[in-house]
């Protein structure tokens, strides 16, 4: 329960040691330390008049004063004693040395007694005052010089190594040397500094990307319009083809009607004459029948008189509207409006395309981090200050030429054909290319 109560660990851990709070002081920035932890901090770097809190970097222009957190200290208390019972050491894992029969998980290693102790062994540590002052670390396997089988406790500069003491008086001798203390604070100062770039590269990266979804949905829901615009356009235009065709065939049809009206009416007219002839002829035919002279002489001048073929009009039909030219008018106005549509069509396929030919040929784009290939001998501009491991950031790109922000070479000119680009997995966070 009180577990649950407390919450992580890790919250009541200090930032120096790494462990549980012990003794812990609060400074006036709001952070806790272990006193024993926060006063070797302050003793052992030169703090020049001035006291720094090891993680936000707070200056203090006098020593602030140390008093025990009460009530953090019982929290401490507390805490530590809702940890289970001692486990036994597993694989991999440091146990006690003290510990006689079970291997009893190891908390603590002391760098001067070059033992590690469990949570019960190592209460000596905190109560006893000659060994409070030893240095406790987080358990582990002690390191130790192989040449000379001692502590290694100073770092040095000049190999970039840690060494024993007694690696000062001859492997060592005249190095630049430090306490492995210093070197440690120093290093750390500079990794919070590089923990404190890296956050704010990831917030900057974060608007970035988030900058770079909203354009994303902006640019594909402008596609989107431009596509729904173009159906619509296209849509719109059959739509006016199917009307104006429609206006045509209506026109075609009126005219065939009136032209067929026409034809019929003389179709009828035709058709009547062609049957006055018959009965005309059906009384020519009778007379020429008759056999009695008188009557075929007393009917003969009638009959003559009113058969008057010459008389009758001639009939043709002929239409006001030729359709052959019609569909030769379509067949031309077709052809006129394809070559229409296929330019103005490729002018505007044309036009998309010259703006994604703008984009550029490589994978390359402002604000990447890149460097010179390795397969690049020597730059067409030159190195500079420039070299292989050197990591910039790109500021500007114009057609192949690519302007490049390294640490030690401001504006630095190159092409994008000798450039690649760098993963922050393989860049230098310290900026030191």
């Amino acid at each position: 329960m009180a577990e649950a109560i407390l919450g992580d660990h890790d919250q009541y851990s200090c930032s120096i040691c790494l462990e549980l709070l012990r003794d812990p002081v609060t400074i006036p920035c709001g952070h806790s330390y272990c006193m024993s932890c926060i006063n070797e901090c302050w003793n052992t770097n030169d703090q020049k008049g001035k006291y720094r809190c090891p993680q936000c970097r707070h200056t203090f222009n006098s020593k602030p004063q140390l008093n025990r957190s009460t009530v953090l200290a019982e929290i401490m208390e507390k805490l530590r004693s809702t940890e289970s019972a001692q486990s036994l050491a597993g694989p991999g894992e440091i146990a006690c040395d003290f510990c006689s029969g079970e291997m009893i998980k190891a908390v603590k290693s002391c760098l001067e007694c070059r033992a590690s102790y469990c949570e019960t062994h190592v209460q000596p540590h905190y109560n006893v005052p000659a060994l409070k002052k030893h240095k406790l670390v987080k358990a582990a396997v002690i390191p130790v010089c192989p040449k000379h089988d001692k502590l290694l406790e100073v770092y040095c500069r000049t190999d970039q190594k840690c060494v024993c003491m007694h690696c000062l008086l001859d492997d060592h001798k005249g190095h630049d040397t430090v306490p492995s203390t210093i070197e440690h604070n120093e290093k750390q100062i500079k990794l919070t500094h590089s923990q404190t770039n890296v956050k704010q590269t990831i917030q900057a990266k974060e608007k970035e990307l988030q900058k770079m979804k909203m354009d994303i949905t902006s640019h594909s829901d402008s596609a989107k319009k431009a596509v729904e615009n173009s159906k619509k356009v296209f849509s719109e235009l059959v739509k006016l083809i199917e009307k104006k065709t429609n206006e045509v065939i209506e026109e075609i049809k009126a005219q065939e009607k009136a032209d067929l009206d026409h034809g019929t009416k003389l179709q009828k007219k035709l058709e009547g004459e062609i049957t006055e002839l018959k009965k005309r002829e059906g009384v020519l035919e009778d007379l020429l029948q008759t056999e009695d002279n008188i009557q075929f002489l007393q009917n003969y001048e009638t009959v003559s008189s009113s058969s008057g073929s010459d008389e009758l009009q001639s009939f043709s039909f002929q239409p006001y509207c030729s359709f052959e030219d019609v569909r030769k008018l379509i067949c031309e106005l077709t052809g006129r409006l394809e070559t229409t549509c296929t330019q103005e069509i490729s002018k505007t396929v044309n036009k998309v395309s010259d703006l994604s030919a703008k984009r550029p040929p490589f994978d390359i784009v402002v604000g990447d981090r890149v460097r010179v290939k390795p397969s690049v001998v020597t730059p067409i501009h030159k190195w500079g200050s420039v070299t292989h491991l050197s990591v910039g950031v790109v500021k500007n790109i114009k057609s192949e030429d690519v302007i490049v922000d390294f640490p030690k070479h401001k504006s630095w000119k190159g092409i994008l054909s000798e450039m690649e680009l760098v993963n922050y997995s393989e860049a230098d966070i310290s900026g030191s290319s």
